[in-house]
Parts: structure tokens; C-alpha cells; sequence
């Protein structure tokens, strides 16, 4: 028997507009003067992350990353932001995963950061390549016995019979992770995305909202604000 939803399509309408964002008293909305901005994006970047997590902001270092597939096809998640440099913004995935797969047929994505408690977002594009596999074993073991453990359980993005089946792949996963701090996950990827542009959004109580992006030359870094 179909399962019946348990809100009509007009209850979730009235939910809808019953949700507010930028509530006072749950988000502060700075003054951003982009004239006062670095002439490169990073360490905006860094600080603006800093400044989330002083402002209570969970997890500030999440982010979504959108990808294609051969076919242009879109796909985007939550993943977890692992370092960045002037050479651009980490993070770690199975290659064999579906976010994987993308990334070798076109390696082109886009990173999204959103801090509500700042009305802030940071959006960023660009060309995307793998680091050497001793980076990703690195980053790796600097990482939980959780993340190894993870890791070492592999199969991401696979069809899956059982959470049965799970459990035990994971347990075996997590005491191969205790016993070797050190394992080995083949398949485990450190991926860079090479900024071509950065986007920096802060919320205005009148809706006069501050888009700040920089877009990288064969000069360097320039900087356009954009109509919000």
C-alpha cells in the first residue's frame, strides 16, 4: 500500500511562507565595503570563515559542490571543505564515487558556502585535478580514525542491499582503521579546484545586497561588483 504524504501540497504552501530568513535575532548582517576588500580572494576567504565560526555558524567549513557528468548533466552535495591556497580550494572523494566519475569526464565545478548567521555566501568555479595520491594519503591519516575507517569502507555511490550489509563492511572498516593508522584506501582522492572566479554575497536588511566577485586574468586577480 502507497505510502500517504502527510501534508497536503497548500500545507507545505503556508509552511513555505510562514519561513523567514535573516531573522534578527539569529543573524547579523555586516556592512561589507568592497573598497576595504584584498586584491585577492583568498584571504577574504579566510577571514569571512573565520568570522562564521566566532558567529556560532555550524559546521562553516561544509559546502556544496556542484559537478557535471559527460553529458552536462548537473549533480551537486554537501561536502567538507579540507584546506585551501593561492592554488586553490580542497576536498577529498572516491574517484570511483559519482561526484568522482563526474570529475574525470569533466573536470570543471563550482563550490558554494553559506553562512546564514552572517546572511553571507562565498560561490567558487573553476577547473578541477587530483593530487598526487601520497597528498590524499596524507590528508587522510591527518584526519579522524572515523574518515580512515570510512574511507577503507569505499563503495560510495553503489547500490547497496542492506543496511545489514553496510554494517558489517563498516565494522570491518573501523577495526582495520585501529589496528593500521596508516592503511592504504586506493580509491581515496584529494581534489583542487583551480579558482577562475569568487564570489563574495552579503546580505542587506533593504535588499541592497553586496556581490563582490573577483575573476581571474592572465594579468592576476580583478575585481567587478555585480547587481544583486
Amino acid at each position: 500500500m502507497a505510502h500517504e504524504a502527510s501534508e497536503t501540497p497548500g500545507e507545505l504552501d503556508g509552511l513555505l511562507r510562514s519561513l523567514k530568513v535573516w531573522s534578527p535575532e539569529t543573524t547579523e548582517l555586516r556592512p561589507f565595503d568592497p573598497d576595504t576588500a584584498p586584491p585577492t580572494p583568498l584571504p577574504l576567504f579566510t577571514a569571512w570563515l573565520a568570522d562564521a565560526a566566532r558567529a556560532g555558524q555550524p559546521e562553516p567549513h561544509t559546502m556544496s559542490l556542484a559537478t557535471a557528468d559527460a553529458e552536462g548533466r548537473p549533480d551537486v552535495r554537501i561536502v567538507m571543505l579540507h584546506g585551501a591556497d593561492a592554488d586553490g580550494w580542497t576536498f577529498g572523494t572516491h574517484s570511483t564515487s559519482r561526484k568522482g566519475r563526474d570529475l574525470i569526464a569533466n573536470p570543471y565545478a563550482a563550490l558554494a558556502f553559506y553562512w546564514p548567521a552572517l546572511g553571507r555566501q562565498v560561490r567558487v568555479r573553476g577547473p578541477v585535478s587530483a593530487a598526487p595520491a601520497e597528498d590524499a594519503q596524507a590528508d587522510l591519516q591527518a584526519r579522524s580514525t572515523g574518515a580512515l575507517a570510512a574511507a577503507l569502507t569505499g563503495r560510495q555511490s553503489e547500490d547497496l542491499d542492506s543496511l545489514e550489509e553496510l554494517r558489517r563492511a563498516s565494522e570491518d572498516a573501523w577495526s582495520q582503521a585501529r589496528e593500521n593508522p596508516t592503511a592504504p584506501a586506493p580509491t581515496w582522492t584529494l581534489y583542487r579546484l583551480h579558482p577562475r572566479s569568487v564570489e563574495f554575497f552579503q546580505g542587506d536588511p533593504d535588499r541592497r545586497h553586496v556581490r563582490l566577485e573577483y575573476r581571474r586574468t592572465e594579468f592576476g586577480w580583478e575585481r567587478r561588483l555585480l547587481w544583486p
